[in-house]
């Protein structure tokens, strides 16, 4: 994979016409997948340690700082931080992959400077089964 701007690893979240639409506001963003393996361990292992074969607990993190914009995608954010409800969202690392599911919004943060635009603190995680596509 190339080298690739910033600015267009994206998140998105369903915007109720049957596509997805940005966020705003972004300054930048934070993508990570981890991979928890799962232990199965027994009184039989001799002391070593075994896991699963091929059996894996996916999740994907993301997080970002930005402007507040109130746009009618941030509010969708804000709305399920609130209620605890899942978001349809997306996110997108250019010309690589996207990556499309249910991620819950584990915290949501602003803060504001008396002579500075306000600013928020994102983090998402997926909150089950996700699509993978190339683009």
């Amino acid at each position: 994979m190339p080298a690739q701007k910033g600015k267009e690893l994206l998140l998105q979240v369903d915007d109720g016409v049957g596509g997805y639409a940005t966020v705003g506001g972004f300054k930048t963003n934070n993508f990570s997948i981890d991979g928890q393996a799962i232990d199965v361990t027994t009184k039989d292992s001799n002391g070593f340690k075994e896991y699963l074969d091929g059996g894996i607990n996916v999740s994907i993190q993301t997080s970002a700082s930005g402007v507040f914009m109130d746009d009618a995608q941030f509010e969708k954010v804000h709305a399920a931080s609130l209620a605890g409800t899942h978001l349809d969202a997306r996110i997108t690392i250019p010309d690589f992959m996207t990556y499309t599911g249910p991620f819950v919004v584990n915290s949501l943060s602003m803060a504001g400077d008396d002579e500075a635009a306000v600013t928020y603190d994102i983090t998402l995680e997926s909150a089950g089964p996700f699509v993978t596509a190339v683009i």
